[in-house]
C-alpha cells in the first residue's frame, strides 16, 4: 500500500484498492481486522530509556572518571573540603546533563500532541465520532473549519478547502484543498493538493476524505521516525574538554612519577615525596575545569536571554561560536511572515507601498511622490474593494515588558498589530487602512448582502453590497482568471471597453510584479441593476470592469540582510531551506544578498534524482533549496556536516525538527515555532529573528575563547607548579613547596580568577575572524605554546626565587621555611599577573587590564587570601609559612612579573616588525 501515488488515483481507484464503499464507509467488523494489521492510529514514542539510567549515564565519560579518582586521592590526604568539592562538581555537571536529555526526549510526546483526538467518521451509513487512534486506512473522515486533520486523507469532497500546512511542508498561506487527481507521479508534498495530512488543521470549508496512512505511516509518522533515529551531535566543546582530560591525565601522571623518582633518587624521603607527587598530581589535574566551564557556559546563557536567545542545552552555547553554515528557514524568520502589499498596477501606473507587516502605516508613492487617494478615483475604487471583499480583521495589541525586577511592574513597550483570518487578504485590509479606507469608515455606507466565497477551482471571491446609489459586487483574484470575467477598465479616470491592447498591458505588469516573486491579486467591480441575477457565481461574475493589481509578498526583515553581511564578514555562509516556491525564493535571497554571482538553487525534485556523493559535490555552492521535504532537510545537514562544516539548522514547523536534532545547533522560532520543534532543539529565538542568531554566534565566540583564557590560565599554572617540583628534584634541592601549600594554591589562587576570565569583554575584532573548525584542537593558534612557555619561566622564576632565599643566610635553621614561603608568594603572585596577560591573544599591554571589574576583585581577594595564610598566626602552622620582610618580597615581586613582562615586551616588539615590514612591503609595492 505504501508504494501506492494516492494523488494520481480517482474515486473508483480508491475505493476499489481500499476495500471500501465510499457512501457507506467500513463496518466495525472491516476497521478491526485492519486495526491489527495496521496498528493503532498513533505515533511511537520509540524505544524508552528508564529516568535512572539516563541520570547513571552521565558519569561515564572520561573526566568525570578521573575526577572521581582525584576526590579519592584527595579524601585519603584528609583534605576533605577538596573531596566535597570535586564531589559538588560532578553531581551538578550530572543533574544539569540529566534535566538536558530528559526535555529533548520530550520532542516525540510533543508531537503526539498534534495528533486529533476525535475524529467524524462514515461507518455502516451512519456518521459516528470515535477516537482518533481507533482510525484505519479507508475510513471515510469528515471534516470543517476548525478541525484537525485526525490522518493522511485523499479529499473525495472539498468545498472552498483551505489548511494550514506550514508546520508540515513551510508553505507560508492555507493551501487551497480539491479532490482531482494529479496526473504527475513526482509531486512535492507542498503540491499534493489532493491529500491532507496528520495534525494540519482545516482554517477554511468543509472536506470529506478517505484514510490512506496511519500513525507511523502518515507524514508525521515519518518525521517522528525520523527524529527517533537521528543521533543528537555531541558539541565541539564536548569533545574538546574530553580530548582535554585524556592528555592532562597523562602528562600530570608522567610528570609526577618523574618528580617523586627524582626526588628518592636524591635523598628525599619516600614518603614525604609520595605525599608531594600526590599532592601535584591532584593539582595538576585541574578539577574546577567543569565547574568554571558550566558557569561560564550558564552566564553566556543569561546575556543570551537579554539577546533574545534562549538556550536549552548549555554545550550548545560554546557551538554557536563554530558554525560555519546557517541554514535558515525563510518564512518568519528571513522575512516577517506577514503578507504585504508593496506594489500595485492601476490604470497603467506603477504604484510603490511603503510600510510593512500588518500595521495600517505607510503611504502610496508614484515615482517617489505621495498620492492623495481623495483625487484618485481608481485607486480609492481598489482600496474599496480591497476592503469590502474581505473576511479579514487587523487589530492592535498593546504589548508590556517588566518595569523592574524587584517591583514586579509593568510598564507599556509598544504596541503591534496582528491578523484575524487569511494571511492574503490581510495585506488587502492593511493595504485600505493605510489610505483611511477601514472597515468602520465603510460599514456606515456599505452593507453586506451576499458573499461567494473564495474557491481554489474558480479562483475568485465576490461580495454583493447595498449602498444609497444601489448595489455593487466587488470581486477579487488571480488575474489569468478575472481578466476573462472583465468587458471594461477604469483607464484615466473613465470606464472604457476591455480591448486586446489594454488586456496585453495588465497581463505584462503581472507578469512583471510574478517575475519579482509577488503574489498579484486582480481587482474588479460592476455597478449590479435591479433586474440582474445574482444566483450563481458564474452569473455574477461577469461583464466586470476591471480595476488594477495588487502585488504582495512576505518581506525580508529589515535588519536580516546587515546581519548576514555580518555572517559573511565572520565566515559563515547562509543557506535557504523552504517548502516555499522556487521563484519567490530566490528572489528574498536576493533582496537579503544570500545568493552571490554563481551560486546555485536547487528544489526538492532536483535532491531526489542525485544522490549522497553527487549532493556533496555540490552542496558547497548551493545557498536556495525550494520545495523540500522534512528528508531532504536532514540530506542538507549530514552532506554539509560530511563536508565539514559545523551547521546551524533553524525552523518552526514540525518538518523542520529532524534536521534540527541533527545539526550541530538546531535553533527554533519562539513565536511561530512549534513545540515539536523548540523540544528537539538547543536554542529558542524569542524574537523568530535571523539577526539574534547572529547575536548568539558571537556570544558563542565570546564563551569559547573566554574557556581558552582560563584554561590557559589554569594549566599554564599547573605546569608552574610541576617544573617548580621538577627542577628542584633535579638540582637535588629541598622541595620548594610543600603538599598543602600547592593543594591551596590549587583552591582557591587557580579558582576566583579563573571564574572571572569567565565574564571577560569579548575582543573587538571577533567577529572579523573566520569560524574555528569544529576538529580544531583546543591547543591550536599557539595556546599550546602559550601554555609551556609561561609554565616554563613561571616555575623557574618561582624556583630562582626560593634559590636565592635559600643562598641569602644558607646556615640558618629557618632558612628553608622562609626560602619555602618566598617560592609561595612567587608562585601565587606570578599567576595573579600572568591571569591578566590571559585577557588577550597578544599580551597584557593589548588590553586595558582594569576593564574586567570581577578579574581584579577575584586578583585582589587572592592576594588576601594569600597574606592572610602568611601572617595570621594561627594559619601559619598549618601552611608552614612565615612573615617575609622587605628583601624577601622584593625577590618575590621581581621574579613573579619577570614572565609576564618578558613576554609581553617580546610581543610588543615582534608587533612592530611586523608592521615594519609590512610598511615596506606597502612602500616597495607603491614604488613598483
Amino acid at each position: 500500500m505504501e508504494q501506492k501515488a494516492w494523488h494520481q488515483m480517482n474515486a473508483e481507484d480508491l475505493q476499489q484498492i481500499l476495500n471500501v464503499q465510499l457512501q457507506r464507509g467500513l463496518t466495525e467488523e472491516q476497521a478491526d481486522e485492519r486495526r491489527k494489521q495496521h496498528g493503532s492510529n498513533e505515533l511511537s514514542e520509540g524505544k524508552k530509556i528508564s529516568l535512572f539510567a539516563l541520570f547513571l549515564n552521565q558519569f561515564k565519560d572520561f573526566m568525570t572518571l578521573v575526577l572521581m579518582g582525584a576526590t579519592l586521592v584527595s579524601g585519603l590526604l584528609g583534605e576533605y573540603l577538596d573531596a566535597v568539592t570535586i564531589i559538588a562538581i560532578i553531581l551538578l555537571n550530572g543533574v544539569l546533563g540529566f534535566i538536558q536529555e530528559f526535555r529533548a526526549e520530550r520532542s516525540l510526546r510533543a508531537l503526539k500532541q498534534l495528533s486529533a483526538p476525535s475524529a467524524k467518521v462514515l461507518r455502516e451509513g451512519r456518521v459516528v465520532s470515535i477516537p482518533a487512534k481507533m482510525l484505519v486506512p479507508g475510513d471515510v473522515v469528515l471534516l470543517e473549519s476548525g478541525d484537525r486533520v485526525p490522518a493522511d486523507v485523499r479529499w473525495l469532497e472539498t468545498s472552498s478547502c483551505y489548511i494550514e500546512e506550514s508546520a508540515l511542508t513551510g508553505e507560508s498561506v492555507p493551501v487551497g484543498k480539491h479532490s482531482q487527481a494529479i496526473s504527475e507521479s513526482e509531486v512535492p508534498l507542498g503540491d499534493q493538493k489532493n491529500l491532507g495530512f496528520m495534525g494540519t488543521m482545516m482554517t477554511r470549508g468543509t472536506a470529506k476524505g478517505i484514510v490512506v496512512r496511519t500513525g507511523m505511516d502518515t507524514e508525521m509518522g515519518k518525521i517522528a521516525d525520523l527524529i527517533q533515529n537521528t543521533d543528537t551531535q555531541q558539541t565541539p566543546l564536548q569533545h574538546r574538554l574530553e580530548q582535554l582530560g585524556k592528555l592532562l591525565i597523562m602528562l600530570a601522571l608522567g610528570l609526577t612519577v618523574m618528580v617523586v623518582v627524582a626526588g628518592i633518587l636524591h635523598g628525599q624521603p619516600a614518603v614525604g615525596m609520595f605525599l608531594a607527587g600526590v599532592s601535584l598530581a591532584v593539582a595538576a589535574i585541574p578539577e574546577g575545569l567543569p565547574a568554571i566551564v558550566t558557569v561560564a557556559l550558564a552566564l553566556g546563557v543569561q546575556r543570551m536571554i537579554k539577546r533574545k536567545a534562549i538556550v536549552r542545552k548549555l554545550p550548545s552555547v560554546e557551538t554557536l561560536g563554530c558554525a560555519s553554515v546557517i541554514c535558515s528557514d525563510k518564512t518568519g524568520t528571513l522575512t516577517q511572515n506577514k503578507m504585504t502589499v508593496t506594489r500595485l498596477w492601476v490604470g497603467g501606473r506603477d504604484l510603490e507601498v511603503t510600510g510593512d507587516g500588518y500595521a495600517p502605516t505607510g503611504q502610496i508613492l508614484e515615482k517617489g511622490k505621495a498620492i492623495d487617494v481623495r483625487n484618485d478615483q481608481a485607486l480609492r475604487r481598489l482600496l474599496q474593494i480591497g476592503a469590502l471583499c474581505n473576511n479579514a480583521e487587523i487589530y492592535e495589541v498593546q504589548q508590556t515588558e517588566p518595569k523592574g525586577k524587584r517591583k514586579g511592574k509593568e510598564e507599556p513597550a509598544g504596541s503591534v498589530w496582528g491578523l484575524k483570518g487569511d494571511p492574503t487578504e490581510g495585506a488587502l485590509i492593511t493595504l485600505s487602512s493605510k489610505m483611511g479606507v477601514t472597515p468602520d469608515s465603510l460599514s456606515g455606507l456599505y452593507k453586506r448582502d451576499q458573499e461567494f466565497p473564495f474557491d481554489s477551482e474558480r479562483k475568485l471571491m465576490s461580495v454583493v453590497v447595498s449602498h444609497q446609489g444601489g448595489r455593487l459586487l466587488c470581486t477579487k483574484g488571480a488575474p489569468d482568471v478575472l481578466l476573462n470575467q472583465c468587458a471594461y477598465i477604469l483607464w484615466e479616470g473613465n470606464v472604457v471597453p476591455f480591448t486586446a491592447t489594454l488586456k496585453q498591458k495588465v497581463l505584462a505588469a503581472n507578469e512583471q510584479m510574478a517575475s519579482n516573486a509577488l503574489r498579484v491579486l486582480g481587482t474588479a467591480y460592476r455597478d449590479v441593476r435591479a433586474n440582474d441575477s445574482l444566483s450563481s457565481e458564474k452569473d455574477a461574475e461577469s461583464q466586470l470592469v476591471f480595476v488594477g493589481l495588487a502585488g504582495m509578498i512576505d518581506p525580508p526583515r529589515r535588519e536580516v540582510r546587515d546581519a548576514i553581511n555580518t555572517c559573511r564578514r565572520a565566515g559563515i555562509k547562509t543557506v535557504m531551506i523552504t517548502g516555499d516556491h522556487g521563484t519567490t525564493a530566490e528572489a528574498i535571497a536576493q533582496q537579503l544578498s544570500i545568493m552571490p554571482r554563481g551560486g546555485l538553487a536547487m528544489t526538492g525534485q532536483e535532491l531526489n534524482r542525485i544522490d549522497d556523493a553527487e549532493l556533496d559535490s555540490k552542496v558547497d555552492n548551493i545557498y536556495v533549496y525550494s520545495r523540500v521535504s522534512p528528508e531532504h532537510k536532514l540530506r542538507i545537514v549530514k552532506s554539509l556536516q560530511r563536508k565539514g562544516h559545523v551547521v546551524a539548522m533553524t525552523g518552526d514547523g514540525v518538518n523542520d525538527a529532524p534536521a534540527i536534532k541533527a545539526a550541530d545547533i538546531g535553533i527554533a522560532m519562539g513565536i511561530t515555532g512549534t513545540d515539536v520543534t523548540k523540544e528537539a532543539s538547543a536554542l529558542v529565538l524569542s524574537d523568530d529573528n535571523f539577526s539574534t542568531i547572529v547575536a548568539a554566534i558571537e556570544e558563542g565566540r565570546s564563551i569559547y575563547e573566554n574557556i581558552r583564557k582560563f584554561i590557559r590560565y589554569l594549566l599554564a599554572s599547573n605546569v608552574g607548579e610541576i617544573l617548580t617540583m621538577f627542577f628542584a628534584m633535579m638540582l637535588a634541592l629541598p622541595l620548594p613547596l610543600l603538599p598543602i601549600q600547592i593543594l591551596w594554591v590549587n583552591l582557591v589562587t587557580d579558582g576566583l580568577p579563573a571564574m572571572a576570565l569567565g565574564v571577560d569583554q569579548p575582543e573587538k575584532d571577533l567577529m572579523e575572524h573566520k569560524p574555528r573548525g569544529a576538529k580544531e584542537n583546543i591547543f591550536a593558534r599557539r595556546l599550546g605554546w602559550k601554555i609551556i612557555s609561561r609554565g616554563f619561566l613561571i616555575g623557574f622564576c618561582t624556583l630562582g626565587a626560593f634559590w636565592l632565599t635559600l643562598r641569602i643566610d644558607p646556615g640558618n635553621a629557618g632558612q628553608i621555611a622562609k626560602a619555602q614561603s618566598v617560592a609561595f608568594a612567587t608562585l601565587v603572585l606570578a599567576q595573579l599577573i600572568h591571569v591578566f596577560d590571559c585577557r588577550s591573544s597578544r599580551s597584557i599591554f593589548h588590553r586595558n587590564p582594569l576593564q574586567n571589574k570581577y578579574l581584579v576583585l577575584a586578583v585582589l581577594s587572592s592576594v588576601v587570601l594569600m597574606l592572610g595564610v602568611m601572617y595570621i598566626e594561627s594559619l601559619q602552622p598549618i601552611f608552614k609559612t612565615v612573615p617575609l620582610g622587605f628583601r624577601e618580597w622584593a625577590i618575590s615581586i621581581v621574579a613573579a612579573g619577570i614572565p609576564t613582562f618578558l613576554m609581553g615586551a617580546g610581543s610588543v616588539w615582534g608587533g612592530r616588525r611586523q608592521k615594519r615590514r609590512r610598511f615596506v612591503a606597502k612602500s616597495t609595492n607603491i614604488s613598483a
